[in-house]
């Protein structure tokens, strides 16, 4: 119980590595307050364990991250979680399907980054981790905007770390290759449609760019951040820690 009386806030905390980095926090011991925009999934893993409290958050709106964050409380750890992806070839990607990607994934993050700030202790303990990707550190064909973004959240992080180094709270990006959740099913889902592969060999497509030749298990992602909340963690920050078995930019 290496985080018993500590409050963390997790966004995106519904589904895949939100929810299993949520269920690794209270098994330790914090209070976690899963936040999201689907009320029935959250609910659903607050049946889990009596520390888990649900949130509706839409990290998109100003308004609604600072009521998650008011409502919340004081905190000690803060999960930028939530994200989209979608694919499409650059010449055919809309505006609004960019706007999409950075309205969640960057400026969500640059919300939940700030109201962080504003709501953990001034000194003394902190951590603040975003869900970014390998996309944050290299670049994929067909999806510009996911990788733009994502390159943005890393920017993020180094730049708050290097603000709040002597404070004791530290800023990292945790960066997972292609992993086992529903986003990455939905791609899968994408490649079938417009390629004609069946679902096995769009699959094995997205497990081939790691090495090892698999998916990335979300409890890999959550056991990180238990990692980086855990003692010997004050000197990690502003780092991209990438959980994709040895790919490389």
């Amino acid at each position: 119980m290496i985080l018993q009386g500590k409050r963390a806030l997790v966004t995106g905390a519904g589904s895949g590595s939100g929810a299993a980095i949520a269920r690794a926090l209270a098994r330790e011991g914090a209070e976690v307050v899963i936040c999201g925009r689907r009320p029935e999934p959250l609910h659903a893993l607050a049946r889990d364990s009596a520390l888990m409290h649900p949130q509706i958050c839409d990290v998109t709106s100003e308004r609604s991250v600072e009521e998650a964050f008011a409502a919340a409380g004081p905190l000690d750890i803060v999960v930028a979680n939530a994200g989209i992806s979608a694919s499409a070839p650059l010449a055919r990607t809309s505006l609004a399907e960019f706007q999409s990607q950075i309205d969640t994934n960057l400026l969500g993050t640059f919300l939940t980054f700030r109201e962080a700030a504003r709501h953990l202790p001034p000194r003394g303990w902190g951590r603040v981790i975003a869900i970014a990707s390998t996309a944050a550190v290299k670049g994929y064909a067909y999806v510009a905007p996911y990788a733009a973004s994502k390159h943005g959240v890393l920017g993020l992080v180094r730049s708050a770390a290097l603000e709040y180094a002597r404070k004791g709270v530290t800023f990292n990006a945790l960066c997972p290759g292609f992993m086992d959740t529903e986003m990455t099913r939905r791609s899968t889902d994408r490649i079938v449609e417009t390629t004609g592969r069946s679902a096995e060999e769009a699959r094995a497509s997205l497990a081939s760019h790691s090495p090892q030749g698999r998916l990335i298990d979300p409890e890999e992602v959550a056991r990180a951040v238990l990692w980086l909340c855990g003692p010997g963690s004050d000197a990690i920050t502003g780092q991209a820690i990438p959980i994709c078995g040895g790919e490389t930019a």
